[in-house]
C-alpha cells in the first residue's frame, strides 16, 4: 500500500513506524530536521514542504497514494490536503486530525462529505484523550482501559500488588478459583519483556503489569480477582481547565451518578470561560502544584485526582503532591511518550498518552483484513485488535490449539451473537464472529498476515 503521512510529529512519525515495515511510506513536512530524523528511524521517504500544496503532494507520490493520513498541527492544512488529495490525485482514503471543537460541532457534519470537503476518516484527539480519562475513572484500579465489541467486551491493564490473591497460582487455575468468569490473560509486562501466556502455565508476580480481556458485566469480579474492589471514581479534582478538562468535567457531571468534580486552572481567564461553561462545578483559579490550592480542592477526599493541563511536568508532579495529599487514584496526562516509562514508576496511577491515543485511532483504519478497532498498549508493545472473522481466514474452523497462532499472539474473547466467549483450547471459530485479538510488537505482521483475505476468495 502506497501511504502519504502529511506531519512528522510525534504522531507522524509513530504511525509512520507501524506501517513502513510492509508499506511504502513518504511523510511530508516543512521541518527538514524532523524529516531526516523520521528517514533515520523508518525506512521511509521525506518529502520537505507544504503537506496542502499541490506540488508537494505530487512530488509525494499522491498519483499512486492509497492512502493520505493528515496529522500536521494544522486543522486547515490537513483538511486542504484531504481535499486537494481528493480533487486532484482521486486518493481512495482521507484521514485528517482536527483539534477545533468548532469544525467538530455535529451541526456541520455534512461538511465532511465527497461533495464538500472529502475526509473519510475525522481524528479527534481531544474526544479521544477524554473517553479513555472517562474509561479509567470508571475502573479505577486499573492503568488503562480499553471498550470493544461495541461495549460487550473490556480490556484492562492492572498492576499486580503484594495484596493480589492470585500472586504465584498457574493462570488457568484463575477460571477454578472464580467460577463462572469470563475472563482471559493474554499480556504480562515483566520489566523489559512481555510474556504472551497462552498454555496457562505462566504465574503472576508482584510487580506484573497484566492485562487481561473480560465480558463487560464480569468487570467487578474481574478487578476483584486482582485485589481491585474500588467502585467508579464519584469525587473528581481535575486540575486544567482547557478542551480536555471541561469535556472530562461534563462526563463525571452528567455520567456519574452522585458524582462530585472539583476543578482547578491556573489562567484566570480560562476559569472564567469553564465556570460559565460548565454548571454545577466548582471552578478554583490558582495552580495545582500549591499545597494551599489542592486543599482548597479538597484533594484528601477525592477518588481520583485528573492532571489535564498542557504541560507535563505540571501533570506529572501535581499528580505526586494530590497522592501525597491522600488522593486515592491519579490520572496524568502526559505528551512526551519518553517520559511514560519513567512516570509509571513513581506512584502515578494511570498515564494518559494523547499521542497513542491517536495513533489507535488512525491503525484501525489502516491495518488489513476487517479490522473494527485497535488499541495500542503501553510503551507501544502491542496492540488489541477487534476482527471480523472471514471464512477465509485459517483461524476460521479449526480448534485454536491447531489454528497455528504467531508467537506473541493470543485470542482474548469471541463475540457471537452478543455472547462473548472465553476462548480455550478446543474453542472453534466461525466464520463472522468477532474475535478480539491480542499481538506484540514482534508479531504484529504475522498476525496481519492471517487476518488478510486472500485474493481468491473474491
Amino acid at each position: 500500500m502506497n501511504i502519504i503521512i502529511c506531519g512528522s510529529g510525534q504522531v507522524g512519525t509513530s504511525i509512520a513506524g507501524h506501517l513502513a515495515h510492509d508499506n511504502d511510506v513518504t511523510i511530508i513536512d516543512t521541518n527538514a530536521e524532523r524529516i531526516q530524523r523520521a528517514t533515520d528511524l523508518h525506512d521511509l521517504r521525506g518529502v520537505i514542504g507544504v503537506s496542502s500544496h499541490p506540488d508537494v503532494l505530487e512530488n509525494a507520490g499522491a498519483k499512486d497514494a492509497d492512502m493520505i493520513i493528515a496529522v500536521t498541527e494544522s486543522d486547515e492544512i490537513n483538511m486542504v490536503a484531504c481535499q486537494v488529495a481528493h480533487s486532484i490525485f482521486n486518493t481512495p482514503t482521507k484521514i485528517a486530525r482536527i483539534r477545533s471543537r468548532s469544525y467538530l460541532d455535529p451541526r456541520i457534519g455534512d461538511l465532511y462529505s465527497e461533495e464538500n470537503l472529502p475526509v473519510d476518516h475525522i481524528i479527534s484527539p481531544e474526544a479521544e484523550v477524554s473517553d479513555a480519562v472517562s474509561r479509567r475513572l470508571k475502573v479505577p484500579g486499573a492503568f488503562d482501559v480499553a471498550n470493544m465489541g461495541n461495549g460487550k467486551v473490556r480490556i484492562v491493564g492492572v498492576r499486580c500488588t503484594s495484596t493480589c490473591p492470585i500472586l504465584g497460582s498457574p493462570i488457568r487455575y484463575l477460571t477454578d478459583l472464580f467460577e463462572d468468569l469470563t475472563i482471559t490473560i493474554v499480556a504480562i509486562i515483566r520489566g523489559n519483556e512481555i510474556i504472551v501466556p497462552r498454555d496457562g502455565s505462566g504465574k503472576m508476580m508482584e510487580g506484573d503489569q497484566v492485562y487481561f480481556v473480560c465480558d463487560d458485566s464480569h468487570m467487578a469480579r474481574a478487578m476483584a480477582s486482582f485485589g481491585h474492589e474500588d467502585p467508579a471514581s464519584r469525587n473528581v479534582l481535575i486540575a486544567g481547565g482547557g478542551t480536555i478538562g471541561k469535556m472530562v468535567a461534563a462526563e463525571v457531571r452528567d455520567h456519574i451518578e452522585n458524582s462530585r468534580c472539583l476543578m482547578i486552572e491556573a489562567n484566570k481567564d480560562n476559569a472564567l470561560a469553564a465556570a460559565e461553561e460548565l454548571s454545577g462545578i466548582t471552578i478554583i483559579h490558582g495552580d495545582a502544584l500549591e499545597p494551599d490550592i489542592l486543599m482548597e480542592g479538597e484533594v484528601s477526599k477525592v477518588d481520583t485526582f485528573v492532571a489535564l493541563t498542557d504541560d507535563d511536568e505540571v501533570n506529572v508532579l501535581s499528580s505526586l503532591l494530590a497522592r501525597r495529599f491522600g488522593a486515592s487514584h491519579t490520572v496524568t496526562l502526559v505528551n512526551m511518550a519518553s517520559f511514560v516509562p519513567l512516570i509509571s514508576t513513581l506512584g502515578v496511577d494511570s498515564v494518559i498518552n494523547p499521542p497513542a491515543i491517536t495513533v489507535s485511532s488512525i491503525l484501525r483504519h489502516v491495518r488489513r483484513g476487517r479490522v473494527r478497532d485497535i488499541h495500542t498498549i503501553i510503551e507501544d508493545r502491542g496492540e488489541f485488535m477487534e476482527v471480523e472473522a472471514l471464512s477465509s481466514s485459517p483461524l476460521v474452523g479449526v480448534p485454536l490449539r491447531k489454528a497455528n497462532l504467531p508467537k506473541y499472539s493470543a485470542v482474548g474473547a469471541i463475540i457471537r451473537h452478543d455472547e462473548v466467549i472465553a476462548p480455550r483450547g478446543d474453542t472453534v471459530i466461525e466464520p463472522n464472529d468477532r474475535v478480539i485479538l491480542f499481538a506484540a510488537k514482534q508479531a504484529i505482521h504475522d498476525v496481519e498476515k492471517i487476518l488478510s483475505v486472500r485474493p481468491d476468495f473474491f
